[in-house]
């Protein structure tokens, strides 16, 4: 067996979409040699020019050198493999879809491939590790990491563990997330959508009814919100950066889990999947946005 007490030095990203580069880029800031690895070539190409993007715009008000950036960069490596991909991690933290069967798959390859002492996250924002430890022979070394988007301005991140996650894999986690600069919430039991998403998702789903239903507009439930919170944005507007796929994805696994046709997503959110308006990732969703 490995060095349990080995610290996090290395992290490996599985799966670079949209979340998985966010993540990914944010602990290469804060100082830790990240790799990607996707079974897509494209979405492995796109990494590190959304890299650039995401440095130019995250400093864009503060003086950096071509150096600081360079430095950035350089602590970034793609590959095109599995086992080269996490050969000599400490921690991987899954980023693709939110499908149980995929995510379980992902895991059992990635408990073959990865060194003993290594911690297999997932950063599922509704599916618990319970789901999937089983398809490891480390049920002690996995964990939910649920990070929440943009990762550079929400401050935190969930930790959840299964039936058999050690202490000490909670507390290297949780040593990590505030090494990144980010504060770690645990639940301390296993909660179906953990701490935050409960919440949220109450929120989201009453907002679809209501609109669904024909109460209010999508821009009137969004103002309110805005107005009556003192927030920047509104639950459609957040729901389209997040992706109208992955916001999907979650209600079915809510609606799953429950069996309550009240939980089934509702028919705005199937008529914007049908249509591929997905949010801002295809330039339109609850709202319209400008492709770059």
């Amino acid at each position: 067996m490995g060095n349990y007490s080995k610290p996090i030095k290395n992290v490996t990203i599985v799966g670079a979409g949209f979340m998985g580069t966010q993540i990914g880029f944010h602990c290469a800031v804060k100082g830790y040699p990240v790799c990607f690895y996707d079974t897509s070539s494209k979405a492995l190409e796109k990494v590190m020019p959304s890299c650039v993007e995401k440095f130019d715009f995250a400093f864009a008000a503060q003086p950096t050198t071509a150096d600081e950036k360079d430095n950035v960069l350089q602590r970034i490596r793609l590959a095109n493999g599995i086992k080269k991909a996490t050969s000599d991690t400490d921690l991987v933290i899954e980023a693709v879809p939110e499908s149980l069967e995929l995510k379980r798959e992902v895991f059992a390859r990635l408990d073959r491939v990865c060194p003993a002492h290594t911690i297999l996250a997932t950063n599922s924002s509704s599916i618990p590790i319970s789901r999937i430890e089983g398809a490891t022979r480390r049920p002690e070394r996995v964990i939910n990491l649920h990070f929440f988007v943009p990762v550079r301005d929400n401050a935190l991140v969930e930790l959840m563990g299964g039936t058999a996650t050690s202490d000490n894999t909670i507390e290297q986690t949780r040593q990590f997330v505030r090494s990144i600069g980010l504060i770690p919430v645990l639940a301390r039991k296993e909660s179906f959508g953990f701490v935050i998403n409960r919440v949220w998702r109450a929120v989201k789903k009453e907002c679809l009814r209501v609109v669904d239903d024909g109460v209010a507009s999508v821009q009137d439930v969004d103002q309110a919100w805005q107005a009556f919170l003192g927030t920047a944005y509104g639950p459609f507007f957040m729901m389209d950066v997040v992706g109208l796929d992955v916001v999907h994805d979650i209600e079915m696994s809510y609606y799953r889990e429950s069996g309550d046709a009240s939980d089934a997503p509702p028919k705005i959110l199937q008529d914007k999947i049908a249509a591929g308006e997905l949010g801002v990732k295809t330039g339109k969703g609850f709202y319209t946005y400008a492709k770059t």
